[in-house]
C-alpha cells in the first residue's frame, strides 16, 4: 500500500476507534462546564496571564556558582577579626556536617575586608565592591538566606529549580510557563555563561517535567551565538525555509499518529531556530553599542594575571563584562528570564587573592548593568538578581592540616544575595545574623520564600502556578514559601 493511503487508512481507523471516547468526554466536559465544576477550555492563540498586575516583565538571574563569601562581601562581622584562631564552642558545631573542615582543629578565621557605609541608605558594603556601592540605594540586600543544601550541585538545584532533585523546571521556565515570552524571534528564556562552568550543568537551566519549549537556550557571546545555528555552504534561506516547511509537516503527521506534546515543542523550536537565524547574530554584534557604553561595561579591561584557574582562566574578565550588556540587550528585545553563570567562587583555599579578582571581573559590570537599565527606563520593570547555593564558614578550612588551604567551607545556615528593580524596595537591608555570622537572628528567608516572592513581582501567586505530573500539581515553591513583604516596593 502507498504511504499515503496508508496514512488516510490509519487515520480513519484511529477516528473510528477513539471517536466514541472522544465524543463521551467531550458530553461530559458541557456537563461539568455547565454546573461550574470545570472552566471553559481557553482559546489556542490566548497567551498565558497573570494572576494579578505584574511590577516585573524580565528577569536577569546573576548566579555566582560556588558561594561567594558574604562575611567578606556583604555581612561585616569586626568579632571574628578579636575571636580569630580560636575555636567555636562545641554545642554549635555539634550536630552539623560540613564539606571538609575537621570539627576537631577547626579555629575562626578572622576578615581582612574593609567595609564602607554606601549611599543614601549607609548600606555596609565590602571593599571589593566599590562600584556596586555606587547603585547601594537601588538595591534590597538580605543577609538572612538558607538553605537545607552544603553541597554544590544540590545547592545550585534548590537555588535554581526550587527542589535538589533533579528533573524540576528552572525558574526561567516557571515564568515563561506561567507568562509566555514577549519575544517573537529569540527564546523566552536564554543563558550565558562565563567561567569553568558550574557543577550543575544544564539542570540549572532545564525545563524538567514541562515541555522543553520552556528550557534555557545557551547562548555564547562570539561566533555562533547557538552553535549550528548558521547555514551550511550552498544552502540558501529559500532551501532553508522549504527545508523548515518539510520537517513541520513531518512532525505534524507524527503528532497526529501519537499525539506526543514534545513534538509541538520541537515543531515549535525548529520554527524558532529559523527565526533566530537573523536575531541572534544581530543580538550579538555589539558595533552598535558606542565606546562610552562598552568602557562602562569594562569589556576591554586590562585582566591582570593570576596563577589560580579556579575562576575559568584568562579572558573571563571580557566574558562576563560582555554576558552583561547581552543581558540588557536580551531584555530589550523582550525576552522573560536572562541567566549569567559564572564559576566558581568556591574559595576553600587562596582566599584572600581569589575573591578580590573575581571581584573586579564582577563588581563593574553588574554595577552597570543597573545603571544602564535604569537609565533607559528598564530597572523598573526588570528584575536583577543576585544569587549563589550558600555562604562561607566563619571558620577556616583545616583540611588535612594543611596551612596552604587558606579559605572558608560551605556554610548553608545563614547567607547573603540582593535584588534590585523589577518591584523591589532598595535601599533597605533584610535580616541579621549573629556576631560571628553563624546563624540567624532575624527575618530568616529560605529559598522557598524567595521563589514565592519572585513570581509575585510578576503578578503570579506561587500556590496557584502549578503543573500536573505523574498524579501532582507540582510547583516552584514545592509545598512551601511565603512571600517576603519588606522585599516590595
Amino acid at each position: 500500500m502507498p504511504p499515503t493511503a496508508e496514512y488516510l487508512q490509519q487515520s480513519r481507523r484511529n477516528f473510528l476507534a477513539t471517536s466514541a471516547n472522544g465524543v463521551g468526554l467531550l458530553a461530559l466536559a458541557s456537563l461539568l462546564q455547565s454546573d461550574g465544576l470545570l472552566r471553559a477550555a481557553a482559546p489556542a492563540d490566548r497567551r498565558p496571564q497573570p494572576h494579578f498586575p505584574p511590577k516585573a516583565k524580565n528577569c536577569i538571574c546573576i548566579y555566582l556558582e560556588g558561594a561567594p563569601s558574604q562575611i567578606d562581601l556583604f555581612d561585616p562581622k569586626p568579632k571574628l577579626n578579636e575571636l580569630h584562631g580560636q575555636k567555636l564552642p562545641e554545642s554549635l558545631t555539634k550536630n552539623v556536617r560540613f564539606a571538609f573542615i575537621q570539627k576537631e582543629t577547626a579555629t575562626i578565621l578572622g576578615c581582612k575586608r574593609k567595609f564602607f557605609k554606601r549611599g543614601q541608605c549607609g548600606m555596609e558594603l565590602s571593599d571589593l565592591l566599590p562600584h556596586l556601592g555606587t547603585v547601594a540605594d537601588d538595591i534590597c540586600l538580605i543577609r538572612s538566606m538558607h538553605t537545607e543544601a552544603f553541597n554544590h550541585h544540590p545547592g545550585q538545584l534548590l537555588m535554581n529549580t526550587g527542589s535538589t532533585m533533579f528533573g524540576r523546571p528552572s525558574m526561567g521556565s516557571w515564568l515563561n510557563y506561567g507568562l509566555g515570552s514577549e519575544s517573537q524571534n529569540l527564546p523566552g528564556y536564554v543563558v550565558l555563561t562565563a567561567g569553568r562552568g558550574t557543577s550543575g550543568g544544564t539542570s540549572n537551566w532545564g525545563s524538567g517535567f514541562l515541555p522543553s519549549s520552556y528550557a534555557g537556550v545557551l547562548f555564547r557571546n562570539s561566533g555562533d551565538p547557538v552553535l549550528n545555528l548558521s547555514n551550511p555552504a550552498g544552502l540558501s534561506d529559500a532551501m532553508q525555509s522549504a527545508t523548515i516547511e518539510a520537517v513541520r509537516d513531518l512532525n505534524g503527521i507524527r503528532h497526529a499518529t501519537i499525539a506526543d506534546p514534545e513534538i509541538n515543542s520541537r515543531i515549535a523550536a525548529y520554527e524558532l531556530a529559523y527565526k533566530m537565524q537573523s536575531a541572534a547574530p544581530e543580538l550579538i554584534d555589539l558595533s552598535k553599542e558606542d565606546k562610552k557604553t562598552l568602557d562602562a561595561y569594562g569589556i576591554d579591561r586590562p585582566e591582570p594575571d593570576i596563577k589560580a584557574h579556579r575562576g575559568g582562566g584568562k579572558g573571563q574578565f571580557r566574558a562576563f563584562a560582555t554576558n552583561c550588556l547581552l543581558a540588557r540587550r536580551l531584555v530589550e528585545r523582550g525576552v522573560r528570564f536572562v541567566s549569567l553563570f559564572h564559576a566558581s567562587w568556591d574559595h576553600h583555599s587562596n582566599l584572600d587573592v581569589e575573591l578580590p579578582h573575581n571581584c573586579l571581573m564582577a563588581d563593574q559590570p553588574v554595577a552597570t548593568l543597573i545603571k544602564d537599565l535604569k537609565q533607559r527606563g528598564l530597572l523598573d520593570e526588570t528584575l536583577v538578581l543576585w544569587l549563589s547555593e550558600f555562604g562561607r564558614t566563619p571558620l577556616g578550612e583545616n583540611r588535612n592540616g594543611n596551612p596552604n588551604v587558606t579559605g572558608r567551607d560551605h556554610h548553608p545556615f545563614c547567607f547573603s544575595i540582593w535584588a534590585a528593580g523589577g518591584g523591589i524596595k532598595g535601599g533597605q537591608v533584610i535580616g541579621q545574623t549573629d556576631d560571628i555570622g553563624w546563624g540567624i537572628e532575624e527575618d530568616p528567608i529560605h529559598i522557598n520564600d524567595l521563589h514565592a516572592t519572585i513570581l509575585h513581582l510578576f503578578g503570579l501567586d506561587h500556590t496557584k502556578l502549578t503543573y500536573k505530573f505523574q498524579g501532582r500539581d507540582f510547583r516552584l515553591t514545592d509545598v512551601g514559601g511565603k512571600v517576603v513583604q519588606k522585599m516590595l516596593a
